[in-house]
């Protein structure tokens, strides 16, 4: 599925509709540049699910937890990993094996130590906004 988004609005709401869509356990790779818009599409499933709080991108904490009321979700953000081991230091496999959702931006950093994705998003700055592209990995969702 591909769609334009033509505001930092519209990538909430993109993010909001994930909400309703996701099963309480997915795993969902997040790719783009720098400011394609991957944090602000977290931030959108997360308001949708009452979270009120900052949504800052992990991009120096590694890892941000949410415990919402239904749903634990992680959203990571492997830019600054040097070596795909490093997520093994980190016990990311038991982050996967909790009934979470799980968004990981940059997973090409933790090659050979992540699982197949549940969902693969690509989000691409355009003149006048975003183009997004949902792959559904497994057909289990």
């Amino acid at each position: 599925m591909k769609q334009h988004l033509s505001s930092t609005e519209e990538t909430e709401q993109f993010g909001a509709q994930l909400w309703q869509l996701l099963p309480p356990k997915c795993l969902v790779f997040l790719h783009g540049d720098l400011g394609a818009g991957k944090t602000t599409l977290v931030r959108g499933f997360l308001r949708a699910a009452g979270f009120s709080g900052a949504v800052k991108s992990p991009t120096y904490t590694l890892v941000e937890e949410y415990a919402l009321a239904d749903r634990q979700v992680f959203h990571f953000d492997l830019y600054r990993v040097a070596d795909p081991e490093e997520l093994e230091w980190i016990g990311i496999r038991d982050y996967f094996d909790q009934d979470a959702v799980c968004f990981i931006e940059w997973p090409d950093m933790g090659k050979g130590f992540l699982p197949e994705p549940d969902v693969v998003i690509t989000l691409i700055p355009e003149d006048n906004g975003r183009s997004l592209e949902l792959k559904m990995i497994k057909n289990s969702l």
